[in-house]
């Protein structure tokens, strides 16, 4: 056979159509009857969150390719082109089957546990009246049609805003009879109006804002006959461009950015399904859009707005079980964690694991008298941040503080620029990282003055700084008092807040830098093991894999007869399975309750495991563009833990994973009689929540992990 070329084309998967399988599986999730009915809803508006996201930047970009007449050509072969029509027909087809399900499926279930959307024209003459009324007093005063004529042009609609285009006949006072108005519904108003139980027919019973102007929008055109109204909304490009190089101030420069991201270009038109061709075409026109950037969809067209369901209704019975994130702990117990660091080295997975313990970190140094200084970066905190809360009490009891924070967070722009501006007014000293280069490691780190001497503690981890997000993200902590890591983060904050050439690291692999060559050195020591005829295993956890020199060494390594099993939640470019290329490289992706977070690399090394939890994908982005880390874990009881708990538990799942195939389409696990089902996060609940019933001792944790990372070998 002759020798593959490795950067062939057909050996790899569009990321665009690799997104979208995604986002098949979340959807599938949402079909899988053995979930609660209302996760089910969740996972249904989180397909339609992703999709915007993904047309905002994704489709976004390559439109914008398209428009300058690009000839770039993806790793997959692709012309910008070529990419946007297989993408637009894959979105179509996944959204008119997530639309389906929502009718025939969803909304029924719902129904028969007494939860009922009110759709338009089955109201009851008492319902009618009653969100008359509604809409009389709640919604009629801040409404604001615009009659289209020459002295009012087409308004300029702001992206992914729910609005109503109207067809009407005859003349108002003026004469003017254009017969087309615009409704734009302001996003003061709540989407989902409930009713009173005695009024809806059943206990919870709802009605969309949109289908209630619908039927009374007449009254925002006196005399006027109203002949159709549909609602519609846009999908623009959401990207910010700032020239980092060329502004003074990136904090003011992306405030500036931040006011015209809602009407940038639009690259996607949403339509209720009956909106008549002529209509469709009108708006079609008005937005630069081609047909195919059409979408006809039967329900809301912001239907992620049904997310509020799941938190107004309180069903328990239709969620997920509740749980308590571990460790078991005393209550009232306060522990000194210096202390419990200078004792060992800590390791928490969450959400299984409680992110308060490192809260509590940052609040005890804020407290503690012997604490000199904290650092921290910030790229997702959210609003109200606990974390935050902790650095300004320790800049207000005299700390040197300082916050890495990143303004250009995607979408979390706004509140990151708030949050750097409420640190720098309490004294934090706030700074945003490398021009050109967003700062993504996730990095904490402390120092204190013990026994005449400065001691560093750090905490680095896979996730971000987010109480919240930490509840439902898969994570690790890692937290240590270890003198090389602690001189290798306090040089990493040396290059974000200062200037200078590349420090030597003892233990950290940092992009741009260092991560991306020793990385592709690690599967290449692999592939050298396998030719020499020793065991060979390379074991990665990511959310995504895009990089092509990485997945050319994985290849490499798949012919040299390296056993290679990757974790990746979403996005794959890599293609599994080809004869004589990658025969020994198998893909799957998690999808459950939890949203899978954590990286995690693992190599074999003929026996001297080497072990590193990492802020950092495998995206030329992380690699190249980013400042990342990536952090060993030495100790064996812990990288037992990180190996079994983050790696061989997923591959051991047949029930929420899901095998990529080598044409690009995945394959959901089953249990095979007599295997009993192993899903992986239910798994993990069970050994590391302190639920009642279901806690155990870290010894019996250990004892069960060690004996399954025989899955390894």
């Amino acid at each position: 056979m002759a020798p593959v070329e490795l950067t062939h084309p057909s050996l790899y998967i569009n990321r665009e159509l690799s997104q979208l399988e995604f986002n098949r599986r979340v959807l599938e999730q949402a079909m899988d009857p053995r979930v609660p009915l209302l996760e089910r809803l969740r996972f249904t508006t989180i397909v339609s969150t992703n999709l915007d996201e993904f047309f905002e930047i994704r489709v976004a970009s390559i439109k914008e390719q398209v428009g300058f007449g690009l000839p770039q050509v993806g790793p997959d072969g692709r012309t910008p082109q070529d990419a946007l029509r297989a993408l637009k027909e894959a979105a179509q087809k996944l959204v008119r089957e997530q639309y389906l399900f929502l009718q025939q499926q969803l909304l029924p279930a719902l129904a028969a546990e007494g939860i009922r959307l009110l759709k338009l024209y089955t109201w009851t003459p008492e319902q009618s009246a009653w969100l008359e009324d509604y809409f009389d007093r709640e919604v009629l005063p801040v409404l604001t049609p615009i009659g289209l004529d020459p002295s009012h042009p087409f308004p300029n609609i702001q992206n992914k805003n729910l609005n109503l285009i109207v067809a009407l006949a005859g003349s108002d006072a003026f004469g003017r009879d254009s017969g087309t108005a615009v409704v734009q519904i302001p996003r003061s108003l709540p989407r989902l109006v409930f009713l009173p139980p005695n009024v809806a027919d059943c206990p919870h019973g709802y009605a969309l804002l949109g289908s209630i102007v619908t039927t009374f929008v007449h009254k925002l055109f006196p005399g006027m006959q109203v002949r159709g109204c549909y609602q519609f909304r846009v999908t623009r490009d959401s990207e910010l461009w700032v020239q980092e190089e060329d502004v003074e101030d990136l904090l003011n420069a992306l405030k500036g950015e931040l006011r015209t991201r809602n009407f940038g270009d639009a690259v996607r038109l949403e339509v209720s399904d009956t909106c008549p061709p002529e209509m469709a075409e009108f708006l079609l026109s008005k937005f630069d859009l081609q047909p195919d950037d059409l979408y006809r969809v039967d329900g809301p067209v912001n239907l992620h707005r049904l997310a509020a369901i799941y938190d107004v209704i309180k069903r328990p019975e239709l969620k997920y079980p509740p749980f308590i994130p571990g460790p078991r702990r005393t209550p009232g117990a306060e522990i000194d964690l210096f202390a419990e660091l200078r004792r060992g080295n800590i390791l928490l997975h969450h959400p299984y694991e409680s992110f308060s313990l490192v809260l509590e970190l940052v609040r005890q140094a804020a407290r503690d008298p012997k604490v000199l200084a904290i650092k921290q970066t910030l790229y997702r905190t959210g609003a109200d941040s606990p974390m935050a809360e902790a650095l300004l009490e320790a800049a207000r009891a005299g700390k040197e503080v300082t916050a890495v924070v990143e303004l250009r967070a995607r979408f979390d722009e706004a509140a990151n620029i708030d949050l750097a501006t409420r640190l720098q007014q309490a004294g934090v000293t706030v700074v945003y990282g490398i021009v050109g280069y967003k700062t993504h490691a996730k990095a904490l780190f402390i120092v204190r003055r013990e026994d005449g001497r400065y001691r560093r503690y750090v905490h680095l981890g896979t996730g971000n700084y987010h109480s919240v997000t930490a509840q439902f993200y898969t994570d690790f902590s890692f937290l240590t008092c270890d003198d090389a890591i602690g001189e290798d983060v306090h040089n990493v904050f040396m290059q974000l807040t200062g200037l200078g050439t590349v420090p030597r690291m003892n233990k950290l692999l940092v992009s741009p830098f260092t991560l991306m060559d020793r990385l592709i050195a690690l599967i290449d020591r692999e592939a050298e093991h396998a030719r020499q005829g020793k065991p060979a295993r390379i074991v990665a956890k990511l959310n995504a894999l895009t990089e092509v020199k990485v997945i050319e060494a994985l290849y490499r390594a798949s012919q040299a007869g390296v056993s290679i099993d990757l974790i990746v939640r979403g996005v794959c470019c890599l293609r599994p399975g080809v004869q004589g290329v990658s025969d020994n490289i198998r893909v799957r992706s998690i999808v459950g309750r939890f949203l899978e977070h954590h990286r995690i690399y693992h190599f074999h090394n003929a026996g001297e495991e080497v072990t590193y939890g990492a802020s950092a994908d495998w995206m030329s982005r992380n690699l190249l563009r980013r400042v990342e880390t990536a952090f060993p874990i030495e100790e064996p009881a812990l990288r037992a833990r990180v190996v079994t708990e983050g790696l061989t538990t997923y591959l051991a799942d047949n029930t929420q994973a899901w095998e990529l195939q080598t044409d690009g389409s995945y394959v959901r696990c089953a249990p095979t009689p007599p295997d009993e089902p192993r899903p992986a996060q239910e798994t993990l609940l069970r050994l590391l929540s302190a639920n009642q019933g279901a806690a155990q001792t870290q010894r019996q944790i250990l004892e069960d992990l060690l004996v399954r990372q025989d899955m390894l070998e």
